[in-house]
């Protein structure tokens, strides 16, 4: 059982690393999307770089290959195995493919190690886990992009958010609820480290924003 455990974690960081905000930018003929725009490959930067169309293209694509890896983790641990073994390997096979498809996503072994942030693919790992809490964080996260024009503030809330729902809303995702508590803490705590620069900058009252307001735009021309 430990050898499926180690061989999901392997699958679902070789699936995370397939980055299609950086084939997507090639294919379009514009080069290393990480040397353009914030240099992130992710959707936002996507966004600002391709348009509208191959950011949604992007986001899609970050949040179904984490479902595709934790559904192959869950399929995986089956091998061979008795249904109590099942049962007992379930959380480790859970945490082995939402972690390794996110590690694979932020530090790609194709790209030279140098990925996105990780919210599309934490969002896609959540919502397969547990449909109502990634919901919740989905549409928390959305409000807050929306009030605030800034997507960071927006994903940094959402992941706080994520480990305090699993605690008070448990699910039966996973049989510990400890363990699922532990690895709504790691998620979150890639998602703080992702976003470091984003927060030294919401801190210092200069992050980017999706959109300008027309008093901004003045004030940019006086």
């Amino acid at each position: 059982m430990v050898w499926q455990v180690l061989v999901i974690a392997i699958i679902a960081y070789l699936i995370g690393s397939i980055n299609p905000s950086i084939i997507l930018s090639k294919l379009l003929g514009k080069g290393d999307i990480r040397t353009q725009g914030s240099g992130n490959a992710g959707t936002t930067n996507t966004l600002r770089v391709l348009g509208k169309g191959p950011a949604a293209l992007v986001l899609l694509i970050d949040i179904l290959k984490a479902v595709i890896a934790v559904l192959l983790g869950k399929w995986i641990i089956t091998w061979g195995n008795t249904a109590e073994a099942i049962k007992v390997c379930n959380d480790y096979a859970l945490m082995a493919s939402g972690i390794g498809v996110i590690l694979g996503h932020n530090w790609p072994i194709y790209y030279g190690f140098k990925g996105g942030k990780g919210v599309a693919t934490s969002l896609g790992v959540i919502l397969v886990i547990e449909w109502r809490i990634g919901l919740i964080c989905l549409v928390f996260a959305l409000t807050l992009m929306l009030l605030s024009r800034m997507v960071s503030l927006g994903s940094i809330s959402a992941a706080i958010l994520y480990p305090v729902l699993v605690f008070i809303l448990p699910g039966t995702a996973f049989n510990s609820r400890w363990l699922y508590l532990a690895f709504a803490i790691v998620l979150a705590l890639f998602v703080l480290f992702r976003h470091r620069s984003n927060i030294k900058r919401l801190l210092d009252g200069t992050e980017n924003k999706l959109w300008e307001t027309k008093a901004e735009k003045k004030a940019k021309l006086k």
